[in-house]
């Protein structure tokens, strides 16, 4: 899920969602529709709707520093933002998607305090601004569900193979012993998937014509927001920062060869036309020193036949006769209940991380011979023994571990749009914004 971190409160709800009043909102709240401007299946997106995002996006542009597209323009690009999420919210309330009010006042609670504020101090903030506390708490219920949507319908279904991780690795050569990471804007011009000659050449020209502009002079944020079809726009196409291996393979072989500020020409995708923009470059050093710890223990399971207190206090008995000399390895075989037992115990080499926070807390206090007294963890309660510790350089697993998420997130992307891409297709969606 998600962090629900947000800056001005009210403007991040609004940008976070995109379900507007006709689709029937949880609060039941009565809302006076002047007129439609899509209808979207069975929902319907109303001037209202539209004008209140646009204020927003509006916002968001001018404190980005991005020059406005023409009102025209930036309508179009809004209302499409709107229609992509409405089919989202759509299919999960048909599917079952559901997001209860417990569920909802703990991710509002997450909100106020990762802004270091009450809940009551957050709602204040938001009403004064001017936006309804119920419209706040349905965007986030949306924003809750959509990520959701996107975790079962693609990121669970993203599989990576080690022989994947092996290509990628044997692919990316890194130089100067520095893994290189890219900061990226980008434009997207969507094809259909069964797209006719005349149809791409559409396409085609409206790439050309963005790529015209920029190369014209004109700011990169700005066409962006008038041409691109991609989720970013209205953020002025930014991607952030990312890892040549995150990047898809057209993007990665393209920005290789760029300095920061050029521009690509069109690029072809199965998701459509892009033109990305290489803001800045920076590279990592890849050698990763890691302090590891080789300990072992003796673990005592709590259960419904040996309570909290008798875990501990055999625990005790047993450190007793470890500081009187018994062997910790003899003992940790008799005793521990922990699949580690045949071995004396031994859980051989850990990096920060490999264990439970309460264990490895009790671990990194210890000096190496040391024995703690019980710890409590999730597992039990344990002794736990240092046996020693040292610096290791972990380049090539930290870069496997990273060429395997990066490959994750990239293939979740990829897939994610092409699912949102068909789902859009799906829909029955017809336009009426320039009715009057």
């Amino acid at each position: 899920m998600k962090n629900f971190r947000i800056f001005g409160i009210a403007i991040a709800a609004f940008m976070l969602s995109g379900t507007p009043a006709g689709a029937q909102p949880a609060s039941g709240r009565i809302v006076l529709l002047d007129r439609i401007v899509a209808v979207v299946n069975e929902d319907v997106i109303t001037r209202r709707d539209l004008d209140d995002r646009l204020k927003v996006v509006s916002a968001q542009l001018r404190q980005q520093g991005t020059p406005l597209p023409g009102t025209d323009v930036l309508e179009k690009q809004v209302l499409e933002r709107m229609i992509y999420t409405l089919v989202q919210i759509q299919f999960a309330r048909e599917t079952g998607l559901r997001v209860d009010d417990g569920q909802l006042d703990k991710a509002l609670l997450r909100i106020a305090e990762d802004n270091k504020i009450s809940l009551a101090q957050m709602r204040a903030t938001i009403e004064k601004d001017g936006v309804l506390f119920a419209k706040f708490r349905e965007d986030i219920r949306d924003e809750i569900v959509l990520a959701r949507l996107r975790e079962r319908e693609v990121d669970n279904k993203i599989t990576v193979g080690d022989n994947e991780v092996d290509n990628l690795l044997g692919s990316l050569q890194l130089q100067d012993g520095k893994n290189e990471e890219f900061d990226l804007s980008h434009i997207l011009i969507r094809v259909p998937e069964q797209v006719s000659p005349e149809q791409l050449r559409d396409r085609r020209a409206r790439a050309e014509k963005a790529l015209a502009q920029i190369r014209g002079g004109a700011d990169f944020r700005q066409v962006a927001a008038s041409f691109s079809e991609a989720p970013d726009a209205v953020q002025g196409g930014a991607m952030g920062w990312r890892e040549l291996a995150r990047l898809p393979t057209i993007f990665a072989e393209a920005v290789k060869g760029m300095k920061s500020g050029e521009v690509s020409g069109v690029l072809r995708s199965p998701n459509g036309l892009h033109i990305v923009r290489l803001n800045e470059r920076r590279g990592q050093e890849a050698q990763v020193i890691v302090s590891q710890t080789h300990p072992r223990h003796i673990l005592i399971k709590t259960s419904e036949v040996v309570s909290e207190n008798e875990a501990r206090e055999r625990l005790v008995k047993l450190k007793e006769r470890l500081d009187n000399g018994v062997d910790f390895a003899e003992l940790a075989r008799l005793q521990s209940e922990d699949g580690s037992a045949s071995r004396g115990g031994d859980l051989g080499w850990l990096s920060p991380g490999d264990t439970v926070p309460e264990f490895e807390k009790a671990m990194d206090a210890l000096k190496p011979g040391q024995v703690s007294g019980p710890v409590r963890s999730p597992f039990g309660w344990h002794l736990i023994q240092v046996l020693e510790r040292r610096n290791q350089d972990m380049s090539k697993q930290q870069q496997r571990l990273q060429a395997r998420q990066s490959l994750r997130a990239q293939k979740s992307d990829e897939a994610y749009q092409e699912w949102l891409r068909q789902l859009r297709d799906k829909a029955f969606v017809e336009y009426r914004l320039e009715e009057k």
